[in-house]
């Protein structure tokens, strides 16, 4: 599987040269950060004029019909547009439920403006939202912080730090959480939020709000340099199988590998036993293991913990010329959180 992944930057029409100007060094920015953390990252960029009316977010199906369906992972940027109670996020999400529709799965990271970052709503998650997530982090220092910062913003869009999840996305594994600190340091120096706002300028309390809005930013970890992902959230429930973005992306994997192994079954015939009437257990045993090979290679690279396939054998194909397979994927967990009890014992 192939890392792709695009940025749309939208651009009002009527714009000060300037403001082009400025438009074009923060597209190379996102740009460069991608590349510095993923140097074999294949991209498609599009750029695309700003909506006049509602955002539709079609220019995401565009995209990826124009890539062949290639696209696994897809950055918006749209730094000088406010989040608005989730609208926006709902048509995304609408737009990729059509692409996954039609065999052609993906997930989005969406930049938006953030006005007031202490502001943002921590009630915008759920609804299955899980192919959405939304980048709030940007760097507090470097080429991000200076323009955030020069004169050509005005209106003080949002860089934001979309490059750099989009370059960390694309460089992990499927199951890999890019919150994973010994793996995905992010080489943001100061982490901030789209407002310009300072991690370190936050009250903790407002963090942790953030967090639990399902927000994705940049974070630092005691004993630890740099920074780092505070999770990796999309918008979906947080008690949602599909809650993270590896979630996502690995059954998406598996997906589109059973797929590819079960289509050119198509159109053949299967045999059931002429004294049942039951699938004949020869046929079952070929198509689940025909279903069965990607998750047998997934699991081999560590990407599943386990699978299943099953057939029911009592299907009545002759009537529907459907075979219906139940597959059934153990993941591979990643561990959010340690809990470390330590005490003196007289004796050990």
């Amino acid at each position: 599987m192939q890392p792709l992944s695009t940025i749309e930057a939208a651009e009002a029409a009527g714009i000060t040269a300037d403001a082009a100007s400025w438009g074009v060094r923060v597209l190379h920015y996102h740009l460069s950060e991608i590349y510095r953390l993923n140097p074999a990252v294949i991209l498609y960029v599009g750029i695309f004029d700003k909506p006049a009316a509602a955002y539709t977010f079609a220019e995401v199906k565009t995209m990826q019909n124009y890539a062949g369906g290639k696209l696994r992972q897809l950055g918006v940027w749209a730094g000088d547009k406010a989040l608005e109670q989730g609208d926006d996020l709902t048509t995304l999400q609408g737009v990729a439920d059509n692409l996954e529709a039609n065999g052609r799965e993906l997930v989005i990271l969406y930049a938006p403006k953030v006005a007031t970052v202490s502001g943002l709503s921590d009630k915008l998650a759920g609804g299955n939202k899980c192919r959405v997530s939304v980048v709030i982090g940007q760097a507090g220092s470097g080429t991000g912080d200076e323009l955030y910062h020069d004169k050509a913003n005005a209106a003080k869009a949002s860089v934001s730090g979309l490059g750099v999840v989009l370059g960390l996305v694309s460089r992990a594994k499927v199951h890999q959480s890019i919150a994973w600190v010994k793996e995905f340091p992010t080489g943001v120096s100061v982490p901030a939020f789209g407002d310009g706002t300072k991690l370190n300028a936050l009250d903790p309390a407002v963090v942790q709000k953030l967090d639990a809005g399902r927000y994705l930013f940049f974070v630092t970890q005691e004993g630890q340099s740099g920074s780092y992902m505070n999770d990796s959230h999309n918008m979906d429930s947080a008690i949602s199988d599909y809650a993270a973005i590896e979630s996502v992306r690995t059954m998406d994997k598996a997906v589109r590998g059973i797929r590819t192994y079960l289509i050119p079954e198509l159109g053949g015939n299967v045999y059931v036993d002429p004294t049942t009437g039951k699938l004949a257990s020869y046929t079952v045993k070929h198509l689940e293991t025909v279903a069965g090979h990607a998750l047998e290679d997934m699991e081999r690279a560590g990407e599943l913990s386990g699978y299943a396939v099953e057939i029911d054998p009592e299907q009545d194909v002759a009537s529907s010329g459907t075979v219906e397979i139940v597959i059934k994927n153990v993941a591979s967990p990643v561990m959010r959180h340690v809990k470390v009890k330590i005490g003196f014992a007289k004796s050990v």
